[in-house]
């Protein structure tokens, strides 16, 4: 059953509301990304009253294309563009729309390290959070999710060139576990996959809740969690009508309200709601796994969009804390970052399909902060370490001897003026000098840790299971409940640290009275 071509009933979207509207349910959930959907369909699923609040529209499957600006106005957060100020700033990107960041993510699902879980536990005062603990949940998402390898024949080529590179210098590299089924290896994870194989929350968690009975209020910004007493009391919120005018009210009432609108978007709405956490650690504890990438040319044809985002990664550095891996960038955002303009841009675009973009995912050892300012939004603010700016530096000249191991010919590095290099041995005399973090170019799209969870009220802003400490019926269920970095993509860490929280509530259901 449907309201309109690929709009399911249960999903409301601004241009059907007419006036303010008041809904009542057991639960609220701002947010419908890998937090919000999936513990909306694990409420669902027990029979609970759940409604959702997304900021963003909702665009179904069939709406998705190559076209790079299309969805980075409709699927993204200020077309995709975030700032995270420093010396160097960090650029980010944030999903806004039904699904969230899984809509436009590259699908990788890696359990959280063991020696993680075991940091939080042993450091963090997490509990029930061991690997045999936490090993039930995974599978159970893995299941769900169809997390799986890549069917073969969807390898791309700049994929086969990095495993070529890594086995030639001998290191390890492995297969990605990505949430899809059968992949067509169109390399469109980032816009949205026009086929659905990727298993988002768009096309699991979300249609999942809807058929239980959940609903969705889409184009809608969650301004403020409301509460009297010490607890909860709901959400208040304003639907956003296009040019990013406000209009009508939406007022919900609930017993239970979670925060799931990712590591930025989560402790502003807290703040803005008043809401203070005893440990002084709400906003705080800012991770984001910084990513540098370098540009690598070959004589062959390339072509990256033919094949999977992201069919490898290399893992022999990971105990340093560096993981390398190749993706490919559409034309306009590989132009975007090209240290060239006019002609000697045009020349480096002609070579478009002979490139091979690369790069280096750090686990950080600083943090952060998000800040809410009034009439501003968040503000998010981070200051690279000099040890994470060594381990760039380390990580860009891995990822570029892999790349010419594989036979590239000159690679780009992500140093402002930096010369191109046209060999490993060219590239290790460079990165002996100083590099200066100013010049650096990092990126991410990992924002962890602004919420952290410890059972200890001095230190974490939430509990083990989410629930916000002082605060009846106030939880988060997002990446900012990470007390630390993980080293790897985020997603199946939120995803089955949010099922594990849901059967929590779900067990505590008459103490909240839903």
């Amino acid at each position: 059953m449907s309201t309109g071509l690929g709009i399911p009933a249960g999903v409301t979207r601004q241009s059907e509301v007419t006036g303010d509207l008041h809904v009542e349910c057991a639960v609220a959930v701002v947010g419908s990304g890998a937090g919000g959907a999936t513990m909306a369909a694990e409420l669902a699923d027990a029979g609970i009253d759940v409604v959702m609040i997304e900021e963003g529209g909702y665009y179904p499957t069939e709406t998705f294309t190559a076209e790079a600006g299309r969805a980075l106005r409709t699927l993204y957060r200020d077309g995709g563009v975030g700032i995270a100020l420093g010396k160097p700033p960090v650029l980010f990107s944030e999903g806004r729309c039904v699904g969230g960041s899984t809509v436009v993510n590259g699908g990788m699902s890696w359990r959280t390290p063991p020696e993680v879980l075991e940091r939080w536990a042993r450091d963090e005062d997490v509990a029930e959070i061991s690997e045999r603990e936490m090993a039930p949940y995974f599978a159970k998402v893995e299941s769900r999710l169809s997390v799986g390898f890549q069917d073969p024949e969807t390898i791309g080529r700049d994929s086969q060139l990095l495993k070529a590179g890594a086995d030639a210098r001998g290191w390890k590299i492995i297969p990605n576990l990505r949430n899809q089924l059968h992949c067509a290896g169109t390399n469109n994870c980032t816009y949205g996959c026009p086929t659905g194989a990727k298993r988002s929350m768009l096309v699991t968690s979300v249609p999942r809740a809807l058929a239980r009975g959940a609903r969705v209020f889409a184009d809608c910004r969650a301004e403020r969690i409301t509460g009297s007493g010490g607890a909860v009391t709901g959400v208040e919120g304003r639907f956003i009508r296009p040019g990013g005018q406000r209009g009508p009210r939406l007022t919900v009432r609930s017993a239970v309200v979670v925060a799931a609108g990712g590591a930025v978007q989560t402790p502003a709405l807290l703040a803005r709601s008043g809401l203070k956490s005893r440990s002084g650690q709400l906003g705080r504890n800012l991770t984001l796994h910084p990513n540098a990438k370098v540009i690598a040319f070959f004589d062959e044809e390339v072509t990256g969009w033919h094949g999977v985002h992201q069919a490898f990664q290399v893992r022999e550095f990971m105990n340093e804390g560096i993981l390398l891996t190749a993706v490919n960038l559409p034309p306009s955002l590989v132009a975007l970052g090209m240290p060239a303009h006019g002609r000697e841009l045009g020349d480096l675009m002609a070579d478009y399909n002979h490139m091979v973009t690369a790069g280096c995912l750090i686990e950080d050892t600083g943090t952060g902060r998000v800040r809410n300012v009034p009439g501003l939004g968040p503000q998010v603010s981070y200051q690279i370490t000099d040890r994470d700016a060594a381990r760039v530096v380390r990580g860009v000249l891995l990822t570029a001897e892999v790349m010419f191991a594989a036979g590239a010919r000159r690679v780009l590095l992500p140093f402002s003026g930096a010369p191109e290099v046209h060999s490993a041995a060219e590239a290790r005399d460079l990165l002996e000098r100083p590099v200066a973090k100013r010049s650096m170019e990092l990126f991410t799209v990992h924002l962890m840790g602004t919420a952290r969870m410890s059972d200890n009220p001095a230190r974490g802003v939430v509990d083990s299971f989410g629930a916000f400490h002082g605060v009846r019926g106030l939880l988060v269920a997002d990446a900012s409940l990470f007390p630390g970095p993980i080293g790897v993509n985020p997603m199946e860490t939120i995803v089955g640290l949010v099922t594990r929280n849901a059967q929590r509530l779900i067990q505590q259901r008459d103490q909240y009275g839903i």
